[in-house]
């Protein structure tokens, strides 16, 4: 039932071994299933390519969603290869600095629409594109945080970016259930991650979390990567619209 061999995914979002979507991909290979890969650029494609050849990766591709044409190009070399996808793995984000380090009330609106296009509309862009390839149903997830819920220090315009990735994740559930595609967006408490180290204070925000949550402790990678594994299989197969957190409980604590 939790055995993913023979399924295939996309995996979007590793910029190195410290990556949320690496910890997926570990775990996804784990489990039996053949990989796709992208990289940012080519200077990310040194560190990617490594990691993803380790995993037997069968398709590693570049991906800038702001380049017109390849997202497409991405989902046509999957039409290609394998006639078919299981399921995906939407680990991006992004906000110029000049907005994400100001009041939410400042933000520029080239910077917020940038940060919707890259952390919210490509998600979306992603579900279209995959829905003529899972013919059988398949699983899409994407990485939100418990900024989109509350208000959380230094986070700023990422917070109202990942509320609506979030929103965008149960309509695009309710849309894509009747073929039987499932949607989750999975809340991880802080990671360090190339993405946080463009947060002020994220080492005290890591510390508080580790303090606060009931288990005492913070997550890493290969949990997160443990709980994709698990809504991508079969034994998950009744359960989508969710934003599911894996923070030691830190989302219960007021």
């Amino acid at each position: 039932m939790f055995s993913l061999r023979g399924k295939l995914g996309l995996i979007v979002g590793v910029a190195n071994d410290h990556s949320i979507a690496y910890g997926c991909a570990k775990a996804f290979r784990q489990g039996g299933a053949d990989l796709a890969i992208t990289y940012l650029n080519p200077k990310s494609e040194s560190y990617v390519r490594p990691l993803a050849e380790q995993l037997g990766a069968q398709l590693i591709l570049p991906l800038d969603v702001e380049k017109p044409g390849e997202l497409e190009a991405v989902f046509e070399a999957i039409q290609k290869q394998w006639g078919r996808l299981d399921f995906l793995v939407h680990s991006i984000a992004f906000a110029p600095k000049e907005d994400l380090h100001g009041r939410v009330t400042d933000c520029s609106r080239e910077g917020f629409s940038r940060a919707m296009d890259i952390s919210c509309h490509s998600f979306m862009r992603m579900a279209k594109l995959a829905e003529p390839l899972m013919m059988q149903g398949g699983c899409l997830l994407t990485m939100s945080y418990h900024g989109a819920d509350e208000v959380v220090a230094n986070y700023g315009m990422m917070g109202p970016v990942k509320a609506a990735l979030q929103s965008a994740t149960r309509y695009v559930a309710s849309e894509l259930g009747p073929k039987g595609i499932r949607v989750h967006a999975i809340s991880p408490g802080p990671l360090a991650t190339r993405a946080a180290s463009g947060i002020k204070n994220f080492d005290n925000l890591m510390q508080s979390a580790a303090e606060r949550a009931p288990l005492h402790k913070l997550v890493d990678i290969d949990d997160v990567g443990a709980l994709c594994a698990y809504l991508v299989s079969d034994g998950a197969r009744s359960l989508t619209g969710g934003t599911i957190h894996v923070d030691g409980g830190y989302n219960i604590i007021d």
